[in-house]
């Protein structure tokens, strides 16, 4: 569950994580990616982000946002609103972000091109502040999501074992893990918020902490992209 601290209540989470969003089937058409197919956007994102390692705080921390803004909704609907949310957040520096303020929280509330929920929205500001915080301890976003990484010392190049099968469906895929619901206790230690085990599994997925694409995907298999 996400935790919300703000309220002190758990959020509902997504049934199923990021890798296999509301509108995927659970067993793609043979040949088929993992999910994106008839979409430009959504085929984008699959063939050159999804999976592959994303490091840098800035980059995490969007990622991190993103995640929370997704969860309850389909991702197309948070792919197709990221650059309006770059603008609204500033680019996602959190810098920046930690300063914003209650008037901000109501500019963005008036943001129709964004997600507005006052929750994410507080959350993704008091995250902010929380990667700063991990600054002055002299430690990164970036040492603390990675460690979390299943494959150890393997973890730059891509977190996921060499010695764990491929998901040949969906529903080969758990909501969660001991890494994500690791990761997701972390992180909330450290003050960041709405990243329950299952957001924080999708976003180990999303940045390659694990490589989740299907055995018969493409992007596996190297046949041609449809």
């Amino acid at each position: 569950m996400t935790t919300t601290e703000a309220t002190g209540q758990h959020a509902p989470e997504p049934a199923t994580p990021l890798a296999a969003p509301a509108d995927t089937p659970t067993t793609p058409p043979a040949g088929a990616r993992c999910f994106g197919d008839g979409d430009p956007l959504y085929e984008a994102y699959h063939d050159t982000e999804w999976g592959l390692p994303v490091h840098g705080d800035e980059a995490l921390f969007e990622r991190l946002a993103l995640e929370a803004f997704q969860s309850g909704l389909a991702w197309i609907t948070v792919l197709r609103k990221r650059p309006a949310f770059r603008e609204a957040f500033a680019g996602f520096d959190p810098e920046v972000v930690a300063q914003f303020s209650e008037e901000d929280v109501e500019r963005l509330l008036q943001d129709a091109s964004i997600i507005r929920n006052r929750m994410k929205i507080e959350a993704t500001i008091s995250n902010a502040r929380a990667l700063l915080a991990l600054h002055e301890q002299g430690r990164t976003l970036d040492e603390l999501v990675w460690s979390f990484a299943p494959g150890g010392s393997r973890a730059p190049d891509g977190g996921t074992p060499l010695d764990r099968p491929r998901p040949a469906t969906f529903a080969d895929l758990a909501a969660s893990t001991p890494e994500s619901v690791a990761l997701a206790k972390a992180l909330k230690k450290e003050g960041f918020r709405f990243i329950g085990p299952t957001t924080a599994y999708a976003a180990m997925q999303a940045c390659g902490l694990v490589d989740d694409h299907l055995a018969t995907c493409p992007v596996v298999t190297g046949d041609s992209l449809l």
